[in-house]
């Protein structure tokens, strides 16, 4: 069972499964969407979407039926989700429940998971506007001893052709989770595993590459990851509700997490996420955090325009199974226009999502209930509403 974290983590580790969405809700909803005659221009008060002008009351409308359709066919416990379209908030919304009695609101805490990788590449990024480093500096300028140090540039680990193994399959997560995992104990779980490939000729999604990165920041700045993503995120963007916390802990309210991978359904919640990313990138945060860090990412905003058209570059696009319209940039996920990050993991599921040519953020949050047909519901969700709000572009996302 430990392979499935693997792919459950973060929308970037499902890359090489290529299980598809059918994304029939989303075609449904943006069909009856696309139905209204479009507007060359929209009135003060109304918005563009899905080729009409329409208010926000209605497009939250339309958002709701899209989020109550889906959590009823994927059997989905709670749902957070906030929009934002052209700078105006559509809806900021809670269904469900966190625990039996307790309904999900839009105030709770989650573990943000691999958003923090788009943090730790946006830190990387601006230490390289700032003249610190550079992504194409090789790995032994600070680690030295790693293997292929020489050959590994930082760009490499960002974007997962580092060839180093992921040690997320092997390492016995199950076996007590509870277990406070280090760096060194993770990299040396991963060493000795075969390497997938030489430097630069494949793409692999491993954990690996950012525990590792985390290491290399520190080292570069004499500061730890957790102060660096503070600083150069966390602080600018006014994320209150956003912290860096190594062991389990996550502040009052949370959003309880519900897993099945150790046979049985169970809150999932205290179980820790030390092994998941870099030490100072293991976060959580709220739904409003979440959407303002999905605009500032897809926009760019903390970093020079060549470092953020670097962190959506379509470099891998040669590499198998990506393409043109799904590829792995540095840090984040390029679907279809869309820029993205998609943490699934321990029973939490998320999306961040921002379309730039339409300024649409979508960030949504979900937890399954017990018989649900997936544990990657955000998935689904963001799929279905951005079907929904975009149905000429919609991402080409898929599931586990």
């Amino acid at each position: 069972m430990q392979c499935s974290i693997l792919v459950r983590f973060a929308f970037a580790s499902i890359l090489s499964n290529l299980v598809f969405l059918t994304g029939n809700a989303a075609q449904t909803f943006g069909a009856e969407a696309s139905n209204t005659a479009p507007a060359a221009a929209c009135s003060t008060g109304t918005l563009s979407i899905a080729g009409a002008c329409m208010s926000a009351a209605d497009a939250a409308a339309g958002v709701r039926a899209v989020v109550e359709h889906t959590m009823s066919e994927s059997k989905l416990r709670a749902v957070v989700v906030s929009i934002r379209v052209g700078g105006t908030t559509v809806l900021t919304q809670a269904w469900g429940d966190s625990v039996e009695g307790v309904p999900a609101s839009v105030d709770m805490h989650f573990r943000n998971g691999a958003i923090a990788i788009a943090y730790l590449t946006t830190v990387l990024l601006k230490l390289q506007d700032d003249g610190v480093l550079r992504v194409d500096d090789k790995l032994a300028k600070w680690l030295p001893d790693l293997p292929q140090s020489d050959k590994i540039t930082l760009t490499m680990l960002a974007n997962n052709t580092s060839g180093y193994a992921d040690y997320v399959p092997v390492l016995p997560i199950y076996a007590n989770v509870f277990r406070q995992w280090t760096p060194d104990e993770l990299i040396a779980s991963a060493l000795s595993q075969p390497r997938p490939c030489e430097p630069g000729a494949c793409f692999t999604y491993a954990h690996t590459n950012y525990v590792i990165l985390g290491e290399v920041l520190q080292k570069a700045t004499g500061k730890d990851v957790a102060t660096l993503i503070r600083d150069i995120v966390v602080t600018p963007l006014g994320l209150s509700n956003t912290r860096s916390d190594q062991t389990a802990f996550i502040p009052e309210p949370v959003l309880h997490a519900y897993d099945n991978d150790r046979g049985h359904y169970e809150d999932s919640t205290t179980w820790n996420p030390s092994w998941t990313l870099a030490e100072g990138s293991i976060m959580t945060t709220n739904i409003a955090d979440a959407v303002t860090s999905a605009i500032a990412i897809g926009k760019g905003s903390l970093l020079s325009r060549q470092a953020h058209d670097l962190q959506i570059s379509p470099l891998l696009v040669k590499y198998p199974p990506m393409s043109e319209k799904l590829y792995f940039g540095l840090g984040v996920v390029c679907t279809n226009g869309w820029i993205a990050q998609t943490p699934s993991f321990f029973g939490y599921s998320a999306v961040m999502a921002y379309l730039p040519g339409k300024d649409i953020a979508i960030a949504v949050t979900s937890t399954s209930s017990e018989g649900a047909k997936t544990f990657v519901g955000a998935n689904l969700l963001f799929s279905n509403i951005a079907g929904y709000l975009s149905p000429d572009q919609p991402p080409t996302l898929f599931a586990k």
